[in-house]
């Protein structure tokens, strides 16, 4: 794969709204370790992958600003997200992800390598609660709430349409619970536990529990394809989008 274009978010940028949000979110530094680590991540690289040239950014939210359905992760993986500058985009995980999205009738295509592949979402949105690659994919609780506020925003430009969100794993449950309840949401106290196929209702939204499309889930069968699409196809439904049989 050749080098990839400086920017996968190329184009005019609107002064408001999610867009310019996402600009705002690429050009982050808050946290000096996650900088460091991206960073050293872009200038290394894995061999696979010497002849990219790696994002090494925050990744921003990938999907419509009139989104239906919003799924929120954990954090870009160093080689992933953080190579393609798209999130889910160029990792085991997102090969996961996007292809039980393609299933169920809300991804234009199964794969997504780069940032310019032509993938396209139905009505869906995808975000994470850490927008910058983690060392061992694990941010610190310090880290995880000085990003919250991006989260918050883009929930806040979302509301309008916004009808269900489906969680990826216990991190980005208890990541996204406090930031719902920042953006207006009434969350219960005590908060929702995580489990996978929770379904709870905030106001209005429909809030899903699923485990996580990483490797260590997917490949030990704690999460299989079937139980993905299963949850995928569930919360599309509340968020009233159409779905493949």
């Amino acid at each position: 794969m050749p080098a990839t274009p400086a920017c996968p978010y190329g184009g005019v940028m609107d002064s408001s709204g999610l867009p310019h949000l996402d600009r705002r979110i690429a050009d982050c530094r808050a946290c000096p370790r996650l900088v460091s680590w991206r960073e050293e991540t872009a200038r290394v690289k894995r061999a696979a992958f010497a002849d990219w040239t790696y994002w090494g950014r925050p990744v921003p939210g990938f999907g419509p600003a009139d989104a239906r359905l919003l799924i929120v992760g954990l954090a870009p993986a160093a080689h992933g997200g953080n190579r393609t500058g798209r999130m889910f985009t160029g990792d085991r995980s997102g090969d996961v992800l996007y292809e039980a999205l393609y299933d169920v009738g809300l991804a234009s295509q199964p794969t997504a390598v780069h940032a310019h592949d032509g993938l396209e979402l139905y009505g869906v949105r995808v975000t994470a609660p850490v927008h910058c690659a983690p060392p061992a994919n694990k941010p610190t609780p310090e880290e995880r709430d000085t990003c919250r506020p991006w989260l918050v925003q883009e929930l806040r430009l979302l509301r309008p349409t916004l009808r269900a969100v489906v969680v990826l794993g216990g991190f980005g449950w208890q990541a996204a619970l406090p930031a719902f309840a920042e953006a207006g949401w009434s969350v219960p106290r005590p908060r929702p536990a995580f489990a996978h196929g929770a379904r709870y209702l905030l106001d209005g939204l429909e809030l899903f529990g699923c485990f996580h499309v990483s490797q260590r889930n997917t490949f030990t069968g704690r999460l299989t394809p079937a139980m993905l699409r299963d949850v995928l196809r569930t919360a599309a439904r509340a968020a009233e989008l159409p779905t493949a049989s």
